[in-house]
């Protein structure tokens, strides 16, 4: 199970990571991650995990649509489900915080978190793509 969210994983963040709406990506299997390298040596057979992060241009209104928009996935906290989860802190956990005391706090407004399931990655692609539209 852990290859599938592996590979599911890394499949969504390359492509996050050529998206025009999106600001930036962290997981440590893209080569441009600084904790590339180290994750290839401590990791095991290239699995980098199924926990990523990205942030949007739209910033903290356009997370929250991002969210609000995705079909596929549950908006919930948790991590390490079969199933897709997404939460946006600014505008859950973290929503009684400025922009600063967010940026001081290390969750940038813009911030999303997907942590993959085991779905079909181009269901799961598809049902990004279309929440990224409207974010």
């Amino acid at each position: 199970r852990m290859e599938r969210h592996s590979d599911n994983a890394l499949k969504v963040a390359r492509y996050l990571e050529a998206h025009d709406a999106v600001e930036w990506v962290n997981y440590p299997g893209l080569e441009s991650s600084p904790s590339h390298e180290v994750a290839k040596r401590v990791l095991a057979d290239g699995q980098f995990g199924g926990i990523l992060s990205f942030g949007l241009k739209s910033g903290r209104e356009g997370g929250s649509k991002f969210v609000e928009a995705l079909e596929l996935f549950s908006h919930l906290a948790n991590i390490g489900d079969a199933k897709s989860l997404v939460i946006h802190n600014a505008s859950t956990t973290h929503s009684q915080l400025t922009e600063d005391e967010l940026e001081k706090a290390g969750v940038p407004a813009e911030m999303v978190r997907l942590s993959l399931g085991i779905e079909n990655v181009d269901d799961v692609i598809a049902d990004i793509e279309q929440a990224l539209a409207k974010a």
